[in-house]
């Protein structure tokens, strides 16, 4: 870790502030409309505990798909290798909730970050919990070392009432044998894990077992063995900025997962995890600024998985 690393996170926002109205906050759903495009919020853990913050890192936001890592996670413990039989791990090439992708295949969605994949990761949860939607909100307390984290419900009943093309996609799921649950009780579950609200300071904790072989900082156990952890790292770097993913590894080289609430989080493995926040994303429904922020992070650092 560079000696400067400190001063670097410092000038970071004077270096994305320019973008800051340039994107577009994701208006689709209600409750997330009127959030301030100018939010910015940055904050770095290293594998050895050291944190590097700025901006609004400690400011909750709805973290929306940046969820399906640890639904996938905690999911993997249940389902193990029969997963990957319901859930592909090829990039999707196509917009997050395309209907005419899962028709082509057939109702096996082509990776767990796409709507229709993390849809049977919530049912995996439900097939195997009692009560799924506090089992998760556990588990993220748990690894953030925050216990009042909590869903925004607001914006999960925004969710619910605005999410026709997820209960398309869940329905055609469950018409090609590939839903075992009730549609309505697994959206719910899906609907509450997108409105999780975090900070970036929770968010980089909660994620930090990705970059530490599965160990987290706030466990003596460990979260994930390290063969998942590689698994849940490959995929976010080839499926998990939508169907920007590409380019987002060009410029950035680290294994991320954005969500359109704004946040994205990013992982150099043994090193560090890392939690962007701003609201105004770009076409492909990643935070514009945030991508910049992490972009910045690694070409002056000089590192990433590349």
């Amino acid at each position: 870790m560079p000696a400067n690393f400190k001063k670097i996170v410092q000038e970071i926002p004077a270096h994305v502030s320019h973008l800051f109205d340039k994107g577009r906050v994701a208006d689709y759903i209600p409750a997330l409309a009127c959030i301030p495009a100018d939010k910015f919020g940055f904050s770095l853990l290293t594998a050895t505990g050291d944190r590097f913050e700025t901006g609004d890192c400690q400011e909750r936001f709805s973290i929306q798909s940046i969820s399906k890592v640890f639904t996938l996670s905690l999911a993997m413990g249940y389902a193990k290798e029969e997963l990957w039989s319901r859930v592909g791990r090829e990039p999707s090439g196509s917009k997050f909730n395309s209907l005419v992708q899962l028709e082509y295949e057939k109702g096996k969605p082509r990776n767990p970050f796409i709507n229709a994949g993390s849809i049977v990761v919530c049912d995996v949860l439900v097939s195997h919990l009692k009560n799924p939607r506090q089992a998760l909100l556990d588990y993220m307390r748990v690894l953030s070392g925050s216990f009042d984290i909590d869903f925004d419900e607001v914006v999960a009943k925004s969710e619910a009432e605005t999410g026709f093309i997820n209960k398309a996609l869940a329905n055609f799921l469950k018409g090609n044998g590939n839903l075992e649950n009730d549609v309505e009780e697994v959206l719910d579950l899906y609907f509450h894990q997108c409105s999780i609200a975090i900070s970036c300071h929770e968010l980089a904790s909660a994620s930090l077992h990705l970059a530490n072989h599965g160990n987290s900082n706030t466990l003596k156990e460990s979260v994930l063995t390290p063969s998942q952890v590689k698994r849940v790292n490959s995929l976010m770097l080839t499926c998990g900025l939508y169907d920007a993913v590409g380019e987002f590894a060009f410029r950035v080289g680290l294994p991320a997962k954005s969500g359109v609430g704004g946040g994205i989080i990013g992982i150099l493995p043994g090193e560090y995890s890392v939690a962007v926040w701003s609201p105004g994303l770009d076409p492909s429904g990643n935070s514009l600024a945030g991508g910049a922020a992490l972009e910045y992070l690694t070409t002056i650092t000089s590192k990433s998985v590349f």
